[in-house]
């Protein structure tokens, strides 16, 4: 042992007798203050304080319980010493070991657990801890070391006996909500962090589940531990293993000690417990008791402040007198003997945790692509139900499209018809699109737990999402082309069928990837189809296909050019109608849908004599009129050729992508302000 300045304690790490003692760690924060604006109709803005000076602390071994009523300011308290609060936003100092606590190395050595379960359902109990092992654990450590942490993870949460059970949601039954909420704590705690945060960890969960859950925080915080968690109203078997109670009322602290503390403290102020009952119950019922009153709980939390600089708080903490006078080792010190005890918090496999070399993620980038990957896969491999209902889609699709547009001939009408059937077939591929929209949607909370302390980087998710999305559009792509191209009678052989397949797949990307980036702006699933079929109804509106693009005003003409539509139905027109040679009206059939189409063959053959004769060319039945050139000079689709359009439709698809990456980026900031 040595005595570094400062009076801190230092423990020789090859001391037999330091391995068997905790590392200490003390989590202090100290007039903690976060206001917010709160506008009202008409009104100036004005401030509300959610947080009012609170201080306290915690120490490893601990569990530290915050409670109040709702709107007390708990899970504001938990978000401020979870680093989750903007900097300059929150007044006050949040210290561990006496240095302050902030960036990527509260990320690094800590874990926030959200009230909701965020689970991938089709995953088994322990597919999901390996993944998050995966994430979260460095690679230099071995797969084998990786299995046998998660193993221990599963013993230690007391879920053995669900290991190999999904963990199942409203359609697919799997483990219960107790064994779902530890699964929630475990995908967290996997890295074993130094500092553990769960906002109300056993809501919503019957009392013998809620039990079980905090008896294994409080093993948690007995392997080394600083355990910090919000619960509403603890049963008397769960106060009997807290350690440490903040109760807040408003913003501000009513009560900090240890639960044998509230008798004496509430006697004192002059509300003494009844024998028998529920300390914490009797203790919040005063406090909203006295929030209903003009100055509200104010009496309270001025005998609190008193109360902890009197006799009364060392009677209260009079237990905790040896814990208090224990010394704590530098910060740096104390993170990398707790690494070399086996604690695995992100970056171990680099031995040192200093304040400059702790990594910002565990792993490169394509580890986490990889890892991402998988889970997904095996995600969506277990509900096939999901493929087949958008293969099914397409298709009925593709089978209504081909049987109403069957064999369609080389005349005029063929011509229009082929027109129709190009814009519905293109606009259909972007429709079918919009069932991406849900993804993300109901991934965003998981996406941003696990993002909030690096699991992995927003570039990473983004590759992934976009990989996993490919392979299911080339089988869509494939069944579309194959059951209406033939059935069509479009030109062109082999390689048309190709070109077809190509641009059908492009769309599908292109697609994809809109409406991956609108469920990044738009969060709401309904909303958010609303505005997907909105601006594709635009987008079909300015393709060229209502309105052909010489047609279209010049103050709209950039919107054209910004539809998504334009350039595949673009690509698909001159697929079909590119060879020159290829006739679609002869002779008479030019008088189709005019007065003259009306008259007789012999009218129209004298007509189609006069003409010539005024001509100067002979013109008669058989004589070409119309030609594919021509077809795609009508339609004024002849600006771009159509490689170059499946190439945009291509571009399209990573840039919208790419807006998806710049919205999660800048967007899901997962931190009040």
């Amino acid at each position: 042992m040595a005595i570094l300045p400062g009076d801190c304690v230092v423990l020789d790490i090859d001391d037999a007798a330091a391995q068997s003692t905790p590392v200490p760690y003390a989590l202090t924060f100290t007039d903690l203050s976060y206001t917010v604006g709160n506008r009202r109709a008409g009104l100036l803005p004005s401030a509300k304080a959610l947080l009012d000076g609170i201080s306290g602390e915690a120490r490893d071994g601990e569990v530290l319980a915050v409670m109040g009523a709702s709107g007390s300011g708990k899970s504001t308290l938990l978000d401020a010493l979870a680093g989750r609060i903007a900097r300059g936003s929150l007044r006050g100092r949040v210290e561990l070991n006496g240095e302050a606590l902030h960036g990527r190395r509260v990320r690094a050595i800590s874990a926030y657990v959200m009230q909701d379960d965020l689970l991938y359902p089709m995953l088994t109990v322990r597919e999901t801890l390996m993944f998050a092992a995966e994430f979260r654990l460095p690679r230099a450590l071995s797969p084998d070391k990786k299995r046998a942490r998660v193993d221990a993870l599963i013993g230690q949460l007391g879920l053995a006996r669900a290991a190999d059970t999904i963990v199942g949601d409203e359609a697919h039954r799997g483990v219960s909500g107790g064994e779902r909420r530890r699964v929630s704590i475990g995908t967290d705690i996997v890295h074993d962090p130094i500092l553990l945060f769960l906002d109300e960890p056993t809501s919503g969960l019957d009392s013998a589940s809620a039990f079980m859950v905090v008896q294994v925080l409080r093993r948690i915080a007995q392997s080394g531990s600083v355990v910090v968690m919000t619960i509403h109203q603890p049963s008397a078997r769960i106060l009997n293993i807290l350690d440490r109670l903040l109760l807040l009322s408003r913003g501000c602290t009513v009560y900090a000690g240890s639960p044998a503390g509230l008798k004496p403290f509430f006697s004192v102020f002059g509300y003494p417990i009844p024998d028998n009952e529920n300390l914490v119950e009797f203790a919040l019922d005063t406090i909203r008791e006295l929030e209903h009153q003009p100055d509200g709980a104010a009496m309270l939390v001025k005998f609190s402040s008193r109360w902890q600089s009197s006799l009364g708080a060392l009677l209260d903490t009079k237990d905790d007198k040896d814990c208090s006078q224990l010394g704590t080792m530098p910060l740096e010190l104390a993170i990398a003997e707790s690494v070399s005890r086996g604690k695995l918090v992100a970056g171990s496999g680099s031995g040192t945790l200093s304040s400059t070399s702790v990594p910002t993620y565990a792993n490169p980038w394509y580890v986490e692509v990889w890892v991402l990957m998988k889970r997904a896969f095996t995600n969506t491999r277990r509900m096939p139900e999901l493929f087949v209902m958008r293969l099914g889609t397409i298709m009925v699709t593709g089978f209504i499209l081909a049987t109403i547009f069957w064999r369609l001939d080389d005349t005029p009408k063929g011509v229009q018809e082929r027109l129709g059937f190009f814009a519905m077939a293109m606009s259909t591929m972007f429709y079918v699109c919009a069932d991406a929209l849900p993804v993300f949607v109901q991934e965003r909370h998981i996406y941003l737990r696990e993002t909030a302390h690096n699991a992995y980087r927003r570039l990473s998710y983004v590759v992934a999402n976009a990989v996993v999305a490919f392979p299911p559009l080339v089988f869509l792509s494939l069944a579309f082309a194959v059951t209406t191209f033939f059935a069509v009678g479009l030109a062109g052989g082999g390689a048309s069928f190709l070109f077809f397949v190509l641009i059908i797949l492009a769309s599908f990307w292109a697609g994809s990837g809109f409406v991956t980036f609108l469920s990044a702006v738009v969060p709401h699933v309904m909303l958010g189809y609303t505005v997907v079929v909105a601006i594709l109804a635009y987008f079909l509106l300015f393709s060229g296909f209502f309105i052909n693009r010489d047609r279209i005003p010049s103050y709209w003409i950039w919107f054209h050019y910004l539809s998504l539509v334009k350039y595949p139905y673009q690509a698909v027109l001159q697929n079909e109608f590119r060879d020159a040679t290829r006739c679609f009206s002869r002779g008479v059939e030019m008088f189709d849908g005019t007065p003259i189409g009306a008259m007789s063959k012999a009218v129209k053959l004298k007509v189609l004599d006069v003409i010539g004769a005024t001509l100067g060319a002979p013109l008669t039945a058989e004589t070409c009129v119309v030609t594919g050139a021509d077809v795609l000079a009508q339609q004024a689709v002849t600006d771009i050729g159509r490689w170059k359009c499946l190439l945009v439709t291509v571009a399209f698809g990573f840039f919208f992508r790419f807006l998806f990456y710049i919205v999660l980026h800048f967007g899901s900031k997962n931190k009040r302000r």
